[in-house]
């Protein structure tokens, strides 16, 4: 992949906390840079990719979609968040969760093609 690609975000940000690894996939990173053109302010990337043996997923019965390179959980809150929220809609993301509560708040965007996607869900 090549990261030029992404003039808005850094490898690093999506390594994961836990290998190291960075197994983002090209087509969800170029809906993230295009999300990013629209929305016009830094969108600080809070989880990117996760290895399978990540603590989060290695606890799901099945690894979830940031294990896929498919999904970030990005830093937002108040009307940025809805902002964001309304320009993934727009921009075809599948999977919205939304985590507004606490100190640590943040969206999740994934492009899932799962059945039952399109779906939005809170935290």
């Amino acid at each position: 992949m090549n990261w030029l690609d992404y003039k808005n975000f850094e490898p690093h940000e999506f390594d994961c906390k836990h290998s190291g690894e960075n197994k983002m996939r090209p087509e969800f990173m170029q809906k993230l840079q295009d999300l990013r053109d629209k929305f016009g302010k830094p969108m600080p990337i809070n989880s990117g990719y996760r290895s399978p043996e990540h603590p989060i997923e290695a606890r799901k019965t099945k690894p979830g979609k940031h294990a896929e390179g498919i999904a970030a959980d990005i830093g937002v809150r108040g009307a940025d968040a809805l902002k964001l929220i309304s320009l993934a809609l727009e921009l075809g993301f599948t999977g919205i969760g939304v985590a507004q509560k606490g100190d640590s708040r943040f969206i999740h965007l994934d492009i899932s093609t799962d059945a039952n996607r399109p779906t939005i869900w809170s935290y």
